[in-house]
């Protein structure tokens, strides 16, 4: 028979189960905690191996540098503004000289910025005027030589918007002088829009570039001063040689006569166009406006003209009928040489 447990034996054995579960809790705590600390800090990797710099750099590596920037375009250069009033390239008196030949083609190649027919502008501002001038002319070219070789640099250098129109007259009639100005101002309108017109003889060159080939507030006598009168006027009525006029007074006056055949009158007739529009004559002083006369015998065909004083007397009648309103011509031929634009044109004859 089974002896009887004593009271109490029940819970002495379950104490025991716990005190050695207990125990066994308490050293694997112990045991973990003891490997934790010998490998580092529960859940932290271990770091990875620091490469060593490379063996030729003290410094460390710098940030490569970034892509080139597109370079910006620059910014459209502004567009020149007007010439000023006086130009600041001008030079004063010149040595004029006519003992050594012209060669054109040196003429053309010292002067690049003059284009073909005559034409030049300023590059670097635009100029206040637009100038046309206009050349009577025949038979005349070693005289036209002389004249492109000074003035072309002369007319740079005044910083004028130009054209040169030699204007020559066909056949074996009297010379009309003031008819071939007349369609030089015609046939120069047909090119350009230009808005001052110098009218020049062509054996007449400027002793100084400050007497500026351009128009102003009233009609221009240029020629004030030739070394064929001694350096003054012949008298105070004089306005031949070289003139200068807008297109507006130009076309006040009905333009020039177109009735005065072989030498002289015409620009006394036109002086009296002038003051009988109401205008004066404006000119520059006797120093600045100097010019030298090229010496040469009369043409033929350019003899005085006979009727000459009885036509300056009637100017104030005659004025509204003879001119640019009654002008006719017909132009043969065009030619664009590398300094001048020449116009030859048949201008009929006095009985027609």
């Amino acid at each position: 028979m089974k002896e009887p447990s004593l009271p109490g034996t029940s819970l002495q054995r379950a104490c025991r189960l716990l005190v050695a579960f207990c125990a066994l809790h308490l050293s694997a705590t112990l045991l973990y905690y003891l490997a934790g600390s010998a490998l580092g800090p529960p859940g932290s990797p271990e770091p990875p191996p620091r490469r060593p710099p490379p063996a030729n750099l003290s410094l460390p590596l710098s940030r490569p540098p970034p892509p080139a920037a597109r370079p910006r375009p620059s910014p459209a250069s502004p567009p020149p503004g007007p010439c000023p009033e006086s130009s600041p390239l001008l030079v004063g008196a010149l040595r004029v000289e006519f003992s050594q030949p012209v060669n054109l083609e040196e003429v053309a190649r010292i002067n690049p910025e003059v284009k073909t027919g005559g034409r030049f502008a300023p590059k670097d501002c635009i100029a206040l005027q637009k100038v046309a001038i206009i050349i009577p002319f025949r038979n005349r070219e070693e005289h036209l030589k002389y004249w492109l070789y000074y003035l072309h640099p002369i007319l740079q250098r005044q910083q004028l918007d130009y054209g040169v129109y030699v204007i020559n007259q066909d056949g074996e009639e009297e010379f009309n002088r003031a008819k071939l100005l007349n369609i030089g101002f015609a046939e120069a309108l047909k090119e350009y829009d230009y808005d001052c017109f110098v009218f020049s003889d062509v054996d007449l060159i400027p002793m100084d570039d400050r007497n500026t080939y351009k128009c102003y507030s009233q009609p221009r006598h240029l020629s004030v001063s030739m070394d064929k009168f001694g350096f003054r006027l012949p008298y105070n009525q004089y306005f031949g040689g070289v003139s200068a006029l807008s297109k507006e007074q130009f076309t006040k006056i009905n333009g020039f006569p177109n009735n005065y055949w072989g030498w002289g009158g015409e620009d006394d007739d036109i002086y009296n166009r002038l003051v009988f529009k109401g205008m004066g004559i404006s000119r520059p002083d006797a120093i600045i406006g100097k010019c030298r006369m090229i010496r040469h015998s009369r043409d033929q065909k350019n003899e005085p003209n006979p009727e000459r004083f009885d036509r300056i007397a009637h100017t104030r009648e005659t004025m509204s009928s003879d001119g640019l309103n009654t002008l006719s011509y017909k132009v043969l031929r065009t030619d664009k040489y590398p300094l001048y634009t020449k116009i030859t044109v048949d201008i009929g004859s006095p009985n027609s």
